[in-house]
This record gives C-alpha cells, structure tokens and sequence, in this order.
C-alpha cells in the first residue's frame, strides 16, 4: 500500500544548507568582536600606554646614576657662615665587563673571576697606587691609597653598589691629580672625575647643637620618617631627580634636618647605558644638578659666642666660689636662650658644653671620639636629652622653682582667689592635707617674709607659703581633683607642657609631673607642689617663650631661628616673621601687679642701666648616694632665671639653667646679664647700639653673685 504521508514528512525534516549556513554566521561574527577587542587594545597600547612602555622599555637599556647637588649654606644673622659646602673633585671607578668576566671549574662547578679579568683590575689598581703617591695627597688621616685599599673601594663582586654605579675611590682630589687623571683618559677610560661638596661649619663652634650636623643617607634613612617617606617615594616615582644616593649627606639633627628638602636642592643625574649583565655600556644623557638653598638664621653669633663663654665661667665659678656655704663641683653643664620679645628671633640659643660638628663630616666616627662628644652632643635647650649631664646626672629640663610665681599670682588673680590688693602675713611655714597627717613647707632657708601689702611683694620676695596659702589650697577647694586640670590648662597658655613649635628636632613638651603626683591620689598635693614650682620640668627654650608671654602680657608667640630662605642668586624664596600661637586674656591691672612683683633683688644685676623684670628660681630634685652600704637621699639645688628687659618696654627676654648650679641668682642670673649686655651693645635694649659708645664698667663677670648671696637672693 502507498504511505500517502510521506511527502509531508520530507517537508519537515531540516535543511542542510540553513545549519550551515547559521555556524558560519557565528564563526564570522566571533572572529568579528576579538578583531575589535584586539584593535581596541592595539588603540591603548599606542596611545594611553605608550610612553609609559616606552620608559619601561628605557629603563631595561638605562639606569639613571644621581649626582649630588652642592648644599646651601646656613648663615648667622650677621652673614657669616656657620654651615657651608665647599666644592671637591672625587675619582670614580666604572666597572666594565672587562673586570667580570668569570670561568667555572669543569670538576667543582665553581666560578670565579678569570685571570684576565682579576689580572687586568690588579693592574689598575696598582698603577693608581703609583698616580697617588706622585701626583696626589695623603688622607685626612695621613694616610696613602694602597693597592689593596683601591680593589676594595672598586667593589668588583658589586656588593656595595650595582653594577652599573659607578665607585668613588677618592675624594678631594688635588689639583696635580685633577690635572693627570684628565689628561690620561686613554690610559684610564674607566675612570671619570665628578664636582662634589664638601661639608663645612664654623670652628668657633657656633650653636652647634642648633645648626645641627649630617650623615650619610644610608645611615639616616631608618632614624627619621622623613627619609623613609623620601625611599618610598624614590620606588614610586619616575623622577631621577627625587633619587637620594646611599652615600649622599642628609641632615641629621638641627637646622640641618629642619630643613634638610631646602638645603639640598636637587639631585642631577647621569643617564647610563646598561648590558645585560648590568654594566655600564655609556653616558646617554647628563642632568645638571640644582644647588640648594641657603638659610639665614636669627642667631647673632657676637652674642651667641659671649653666651656660650658665659656660661662655662659660671660652670667655672661655682666650683670655687662657696654659694650657701658651699661650692657647686657637680655643675657640669649649662643652657640658655635669648629671644626677642616682639619677633620671636632666638638671638642665643647655648647649650654646653659643646664640641666641633666638623667631626660628622667624614662619614665615619672612630669609637674613642664618638665616646668623647656622647654627653655633648644634643641640643639640651630643646629636649631633655641634654648635651652634657650633671654630676648626679640631671637633665637639661629641671623644676621651675620660684620662677613659676609670677604665673602662679596671675591664675590667683584670674580664679578670684586673690585681688592686687590683698595682703597677706608670711610666718616662714604652711601646712596642707588631713588633720592630723599635715605636711609642713617652708620658705627657702626658713625665712618669714611678715607682712605683704600686696600679691607683687610675694613674687618678689619669692613666698612659697602665699603660693600655696592663696593658690595652689585655694584650686583644690574649688575644683578638687579636677584642679589639677585647672591648673594644666593655665599651663598650657604659656606654652608649659606645650610644643614651642620652633620645628627644631627634637622638641620637647616638658614632664608634667602635676599628673602624676595626682595619678597617686594626692591632687592637693600636686597643686600645693605646682603653685611654687615643684611640680613640672621644661626645657629653656619653653622657659623662654614663657617669659616672652608674660612680656608680652598673654600674647604666645612662636620661636622663629630661620629670618628666610634665599636661592643661589640671593633672591628671598620664602621669609618668616612673627607668628602669634595664641593670646591669653587677662584683666590689665593683673599684668601690672605680676610684673611689678618681678623685682627681686638680683647682684649681678645692681649696676644693669635698665628697669627690668625678673625672677631667680631654685627647684630642688632629689639624688641618692651609698656610703658603707647605706643609702641616703640628698637634695641639690638647680639654679633657674628668667627676665626681660626693659620692664616697659619689653625688647629681649632671656632664660638660663644651670643643673646643681645653687641658687639661681648665683649660678644662672650672671649668665643672663652678660647676654643682655652683650644685646645692648649689638642692638641696643632702648633701640640705640652701644657699639659706637663706651662700653660702660660692669660687674657681670661670675664673681658678681656674691657667695653669701642678699635675703633676697636666698628666697629662690
């Protein structure tokens, strides 16, 4: 029988040609969208990635070699020099596979230099020996460059520098060596002769601790953020001129690290060709180096200078000179600074005793030399880290003793506790704490002052027992022990336990003991302790900017040692002036009453042509010694001074520490003097320089201050 259904179901079945047909279609539209995705891609290689490949393309044929630029100088007000760089001429060494060249032992698989190679760097280095000895000079040391020193400093295996670098093997040329080793090229085509500085400061040893010294950067890089920051961005950037070479002097403490981006300038660099092994191949391209900048700082150095001696005659003097019946043998060190009241210009900033910061600049220390400076060489009027220590081993920040007073009168005043009028009788003694469990303080050496008719007479017959009466008793009955935070603030205004912002390194913000004390559960004993200066150590710097505040009546203002920044061709890149850090606001007839108080009387002082005001301080820190087994705990007399002058009209306010010094009218105050002397005759304290004047007869010299010293002169 016919299937009468089979026409229609051929009609159902797929046609081949369709399938077909449809799998092209794909083919051609896949092959379609990756030509495009290619062409695309071709598109950001040329043009958005292309420079980039270009310089990576660069840099595997280049290596960039940094050449140092010359570091500005660092000048006194006056001009002179108290950092500077001097240009040197330095031998450098490039290794060329001509001294690599390497063979292996077929049996141990052992490789070495081959002989050639070792044959030919002998040679040369011997045949440098020779140059030296006729054409050059002898080390620093006096020393002479040996054949053995010259392979080491050629660094053949690379350990020291890459391979590219080229290797200096002697710096500070002579001109007969200049001279040979140019017109020997062909003999030496490895050898290159390069311009660098030379680091220099001033032999008279001018504030060394503040301008600071330097160090190979290599050596500096872990020891500041700064330099770690420098390493991190020298990975990241693609600018050679940001690159630090390892041998290359940073700063490292003082002005020198301050300013370290402004004094360098910037580093020019050598565009090498490389091989494939690493090795220099040519000079493509030569960036001159940028000299850095100089600064100009605020110190004076006529009065830096008489600062510094001043101070080691007082060290001097209160080693012989019985002071309260004894001689000081253990004040070993001293520190002061002189800073212009309405600028903020540090005039003087000593720290001694000192020592010559021309020995950093060798890039090495040999041991028995860097034991010697140890003690001296941290600027101890900004940190406690002092340079020098005294005989029980103070540090450089000590109690305020009395010269906190007149700060102590004004919170007194501004708390409400007292008036300018309020009198007050002085028995010698006050007592303080539970019944029964008092504590009993006393005034200096016992003494009752009797009656004041006045706050003022307090601070300048310096009583502790109307400091403590009328104060610091006084915070704790209104705060309890939330005064000790009363107190803090007050502190702070004046830039006690504060930052004196002068940006040096190192910049401390003084111990605040008050906190502690309280921490212990005694906040009226913190505040009895505080209110006559027991209680907080700061360095001189922070006494100094205190006592510019209270010049200043209230006004905060910042230390500035650095007048402004000028190029190469003297032209002024940035300058300072004077930056106000905050205002303390106090009624005027209180400014009047404190500074009237600040009278005290003063002998190296009693010819001074000028009213000013003052105020001696003596803060007490306990020691202990061991005698036959047994141990005692002894008291030693820290002497403190600060003033300004004049009293009126206030241009120049100074602070001076001396550790175990005695009294601070005996040890610290003739120190002072000398600096507003030697301020007068440089500058004159009423505006009129005594340069061009007699200088008048003075009796500021260390055996001014009396030993037995006025009652006065006891109530530190």
């Amino acid at each position: 029988m016919k299937d009468i259904f089979r026409p229609n179901a051929m009609e159902d079945d797929p046609k081949p040609n369709q399938s077909l047909s449809l799998r092209i279609n794909i083919f051609f539209f896949s092959t379609f969208i990756i030509f495009c995705i290619i062409i695309i891609r071709l598109a950001i290689i040329q043009f958005v990635e292309g420079s980039t490949l270009t310089e990576a393309e660069a840099s595997r044929d280049t290596k960039n070699v940094p050449l140092a630029s010359i570091r500005g100088t660092i000048f006194a007000k006056g001009g002179e020099k108290l950092a500077y760089s001097t240009s040197v001429q330095t031998l450098y060494f490039s290794l060329t596979s001509e001294f690599t060249q390497t063979v292996t032992d077929k049996d141990t698989r052992i490789t070495s230099r081959a002989p050639e190679a070792a044959a030919k760097a002998d040679q040369l280095a011997a045949d440098l020996a020779a140059d030296f000895v006729k054409y050059g000079t002898t080390l620093p040391e006096g020393e002479v460059l040996t054949k053995e020193a010259i392979l080491k400093a050629m660094d053949l295996d690379s350990k020291v520098y890459s391979g590219f670098m080229p290797r200096p093997l002697k710096r500070g040329l002579s001109n007969e060596e200049i001279a040979y080793f140019m017109e020997n090229k062909n003999k030496y085509p490895t050898l290159t002769v390069s311009e660098e500085d030379e680091r220099h400061y001033d032999p008279d040893t001018v504030a060394v601790q503040t301008v600071g010294y330097i160090k190979p950067f290599k050596k500096s890089k872990e020891s500041f953020d700064m330099y770690l920051n420098i390493q991190a961005a020298m990975r990241n950037s693609a600018d050679p001129g940001l690159a630090y070479r390892d041998d290359e002097f940073v700063g490292f403490d003082g002005l020198e690290l301050q300013y370290q981006r402004e004094l360098r300038g910037r580093n020019g660099y050598l565009s090498v060709a490389v091989n494939a092994k690493n090795m220099a191949e040519g000079i493509v391209e030569t960036i001159p180096p940028v000299k850095g900048n100089n600064l100009w700082t605020t110190i004076d150095k006529t009065i830096q200078m008489k600062t510094e001696q001043a101070i080691l005659d007082q060290i001097k003097w209160v080693h012989s000179n019985p002071v309260q019946g004894k001689v000081h043998k253990d004040a070993l060190t001293g520190y002061a600074v002189a800073m212009e009241v309405d600028t903020g210009n540090i005039v003087a900033m000593a720290s001694m005793e000192d020592y010559d910061t021309n020995l950093w600049t060798t890039g090495t220390m040999p041991a028995d030399v860097w034991d010697e400076l140890l003690p001296n060489y941290q600027n101890g009027a900004v940190t406690p880290i002092s340079s020098g220590r005294s005989g029980h081993n103070f540090s450089s920040t000590v109690f305020l003793g009395s010269v906190i007073k007149p700060l102590t009168v004004l919170i007194g005043l501004n708390e409400g506790f007292i008036t300018t009028g309020t009198s007050y009788t002085d028995t010698g003694s006050t007592t303080f704490g539970r019944a029964g469990h008092e504590t009993t303080v006393r005034n200096a050496g016992g003494h009752a002052y009797g009656y004041f008719k006045t706050p003022a007479m307090a601070i300048e017959k310096s009583s502790n027992v109307f400091m403590i009466d009328k104060i610091g008793k006084k915070l704790y009955e209104k705060y309890g022990s939330e005064g000790v935070k009363v107190w803090d603030t007050y502190m702070k205004e004046f830039g006690l336990g504060e930052f004196p912002e002068s940006g040096l390194p190192g910049e401390h913000k003084g111990l605040i003991n008050y906190t502690k004390e309280a921490e212990k559960g005694s906040s009226q004993s913190a505040l009895v302790f505080a209110s006559f200066g027991q209680q907080g150590q700061y360095t001189v710097l922070q006494l100094v900017q205190y006592t510019s505040t209270l010049a200043n009546q209230g006004v905060r203002i910042k230390p500035q040692l650095v007048s402004k920044i000028t190029d190469q061709a003297g032209n002024t890149v940035k300058a300072f002036g004077r930056e106000v850090l905050n205002e303390v606001n106090f009624d005027k007839a209180y400014w009047r009453e404190v500074i009237k108080g600040m009278n005290t009387s003063v002998t190296a002082f009693n010819d001074f042509p000028y009213d000013f005001a003052r105020k001696t301080g003596t803060s007490q820190q306990q020691y202990d010694i061991t005698v036959n087994g047994k141990r005692s705990s002894h008291l030693a007399d820290n002497g403190v001074f600060i003033a300004f002058a004049p009293r009126d009209n206030p241009k120049l306010a100074v602070a001076v520490v001396i550790p175990e010094g005695g009294f601070g009218s005996n040890s610290a105050a003739p120190v002072a003097r000398k600096i507003f002397d030697a301020y007068d005759w440089e500058y004159g304290l009423d505006g009129i320089p005594k340069k061009s004047l007699p200088q008048p007869e003075s009796t500021a010299d260390g055996a001014a201050a009396d030993g037995a010293g006025t009652d006065q002169e006891q109530a530190d």
